[in-house]
């Protein structure tokens, strides 16, 4: 059965969690409408700098991945979907306390945004440490789908990179193989460092130091867009 048949449910858990503080709660009702992607809009049409890279991480978490390649990176557009309101609220405080004019955000399920961004528009996607739906009756919510590939495979340019980190093995071994089965992209790996090490400008984040401590061992998968 294909993933696409099995598809039910959110890709992701919690909408919210613990209250927000006054200071997240005005970011939330003012920043974020200012920032929000405009789902159909061509990635040039809503960045100040237009003509640049755009890179897209889904799920960014607390934002900490996400803002460090902002900073790093001025030079280049990033659009960031987080749906937990209080991962998308500290990322909001980030980028008004340091001025970060090159992120643009969306707070709702990725696959009511990627259906309605043009071809060809990304330079790079990230997935990081997504949800793993470990439970085998979940496994149909991972975000990592043949479905999703192919939807990717169209908004990517051609040679754009994927990147994928997760501490379950299980996942790691999922997102292969429906890459190997793919006609639409190729997993880059000449030898073990090559998932074993993190990504050169990988900066780190408190879930994977977490996973870490507690014994779990992160993948770190490149994958290119054919």
């Amino acid at each position: 059965m294909s993933d696409a048949s099995e598809r039910a449910g959110a890709f992701f858990g919690r909408r919210k969690g613990k209250r927000l503080r006054a200071g997240q709660d005005d970011l939330v009702r003012t920043l974020l409408p200012a920032l929000r992607f405009t789902p159909g809009a061509a990635p040039d049409a809503v960045f100040p700098e237009p003509a640049r890279e755009t890179w897209l991480e889904i799920g960014f978490g607390g934002g900490e991945h996400l803002a460090a390649q902002a900073r790093a990176h001025p030079d280049i557009n990033i659009i960031g979907c987080e749906p937990f309101v209080n991962g998308m609220a500290k990322l909001l405080a980030v980028i008004e306390h340091e001025k970060l004019a090159n992120v643009r955000v969306w707070d709702e399920d990725v696959t009511d945004l990627l259906p309605h961004m043009p071809d060809a528009c990304l330079d790079r996607v990230y997935i990081l440490y997504p949800d793993p739906w470990p439970k085998r009756r979940q496994r149909k919510r991972r975000l990592v789908s043949d479905e999703m590939l192919k939807t990717l495979a169209r908004v990517m340019k051609p040679g754009a990179e994927l990147r994928f980190a997760s501490d379950i093995d299980n996942y790691i071994g999922w997102v292969l193989a429906r890459v190997l089965r793919s006609t639409d992209f190729r997993w880059i790996a000449a030898g073990p460092d090559d998932w074993r090490k993190p990504y050169e400008d990988w900066p780190g984040t408190r879930y994977e130091a977490k996973a870490i401590r507690e014994g779990r061992v992160p993948s770190y998968l490149r994958i290119a867009r054919l």
